[in-house]
């Protein structure tokens, strides 16, 4: 479906190309959180700067992505509805999930900035992660990211939204940020550089105001091929 409105259509635009920068530039200025959640503290404290820009930014862009997505999905929600609907709906939910833990980013900033606390502060932190603290949101974060953006990559597929690499780089996005990230850091590179073409080329397909790409939706192509033997 073709979005008529040019003022949605580049608040979509405009979402999704903010998604992409500010997603990966807080990704690249987050801190080492690996370790105990003294380590965390520390590894703020050794960056303050980066880690609070990163924490806002990070939070920040799980606007940008839920405007975009929504965006993204009302253009192909008549040619895989169902598929469409629960993966919009997933991706909005993770972005209020990871939006908390962005929260928690920045108040774990201003923890490290009293060292002579950094003991209780991480006993709190332990707290805080439980499933009666914000274990919950951060949960829903991470489901709502890998089946919310593989079923989005699925849907522009199944749509035939943009050229089919699309819809395989969100995916491969998914399985490089959440299966590889943790093995090296030139993982976590290549996922960034994944979310970046991804919902940018989203934002592209979005500003030319093309109705659903240079494709046909594989459901279209192959009624076609049968009907014409």
């Amino acid at each position: 479906m073709h979005i008529s409105s040019p003022t949605v259509r580049w608040t979509v635009v405009v979402a999704l190309v903010l998604a992409a920068l500010t997603t990966v530039v807080s990704v690249l200025l987050m801190p080492d959180f690996s370790g105990t959640h003294a380590d965390w503290l520390t590894a703020i404290a050794a960056g303050p700067a980066a880690a609070t820009a990163s924490s806002h930014l990070f939070t920040v862009s799980q606007l940008f992505v839920a405007v975009g997505v929504v965006g993204v999905a009302a253009q192909i929600y008549r040619r895989a509805p169902r598929l469409t609907f629960l993966a919009a709906l997933l991706v909005v939910l993770e972005a209020f999930g990871h939006a908390v833990h962005g929260g928690l980013s920045a108040t774990m900033v201003e923890m490290a900035a009293d060292p002579a606390n950094a003991d209780t502060y991480a006993a709190l932190l332990e707290g805080v992660e439980s499933p009666t603290g914000l274990l919950p949101y951060m949960a829903l974060g991470l489901l709502g990211a890998v089946v919310g953006l593989i079923l989005l990559g699925v849907a522009l597929l199944r749509a035939g939204y943009g050229p089919r690499w699309l819809g395989v780089t969100l995916i491969a996005f998914v399985v490089v940020e959440f299966g590889l990230s943790g093995i090296s850091m030139w993982a976590t590179y290549l996922s960034g550089a994944l979310f970046l073409v991804a919902f940018l080329a989203m934002a592209a397909l979005t500003a030319r105001g093309s109705d659903g790409g240079a494709r046909r939706p594989a459901t279209a192509s192959t009624a076609a091929e049968v009907g014409s033997k």
